[in-house]
């Protein structure tokens, strides 16, 4: 019985939250565009960088920075599912919606849900259309399938993330506390050339950077020869627990402040 509720509060807020996503042109747009922009920029306009020395990616140039994008769309549909959040509590519908649900927890299990839903139709769309302009894709099903849920896995980290700063600040003045710092370990992953072939400051903090154990792996997967997978799924499951955590402080946090 408790199960069910649970599940019936999580499914309900899940619902309202897609819902507005493909029905509100200004939430859809930008979350759809954006991916497609970054791609067609590293991808189409970095393409020279694929014949610089040692660069050894039998893919190319295009496969290599959609495994990039791809995991910057999905992080990213996480982090947005914590500003319809945070606009929630901001409007008062988050207060009503603590007050109703008997087991709090599963208001954050729909939020994560929603998330993750707009990543696999932004996840979807972003493949359909590399492969429609020539990415060339090495991996099988397995390789393909492991790819996306590492994507989900970094999804479901981000959406905790940013669920965690909404519950305790309940604004979206917010916002930039959410996305600044997904964006910037995302960039301080090697995100234009292999690891190998990093300078600078960022050959020495990428290696520290979970998110470059979950990118080399993703571009072996669709290389067709996996590498480091291990090391990927236990850097995503360790992200998604530390931030779960961290979220279910946040819902305490806004229980005591009455929502």
């Amino acid at each position: 019985m408790r199960g069910s509720r649970f599940a019936s509060v999580a499914l309900i807020v899940a619902w309202r939250n897609v819902h507005n996503f493909f029905t509100n042109p200004a939430l859809l747009l930008p979350a759809t565009l954006f991916p497609l922009f970054f791609f067609t920029a590293f991808a189409g306009g970095l393409s020279r960088v694929a014949e610089a020395p040692n660069f050894n990616y039998a893919p190319g140039y295009t496969a290599f920075q959609f495994a990039f994008v791809l995991l910057q769309a999905s992080a990213f549909s996480g982090v947005f599912a914590g500003f319809g959040m945070a606009r929630d509590f901001e409007t008062g519908f988050g207060r009503r919606l603590m007050l109703a649900a008997p087991r709090r927890q599963a208001i954050l299990a729909g939020y994560a849900i929603s998330a993750m839903v707009r990543a696999v139709f932004i996840d979807v769309l972003l493949f359909v259309i590399a492969l429609a302009v020539g990415m060339n894709v090495l991996g099988g099903t397995v390789d393909l399938l492991t790819l996306f849920g590492l994507a989900l896995m970094l999804n479901f980290a981000a959406a905790m993330w940013a669920a965690g700063i909404a519950l305790r600040f309940r604004s979206l003045q917010a916002g930039p506390l959410m996305q600044t710092p997904v964006f910037l370990i995302l960039f301080m992953a090697p995100v234009y050339v292999p690891q190998a072939l990093l300078a600078g400051w960022i050959r020495t903090v990428a290696p520290a950077n979970p998110i470059t154990a979950i990118l080399e792996t993703s571009r072996s997967l669709l290389a067709g020869s996996p590498d480091g997978v291990t090391l990927a799924v236990f850097a995503g499951f360790t992200l998604s627990a530390f931030f779960l955590a961290w979220a279910l402080r946040g819902l305490k946090s806004a229980e005591a402040a009455g929502g």
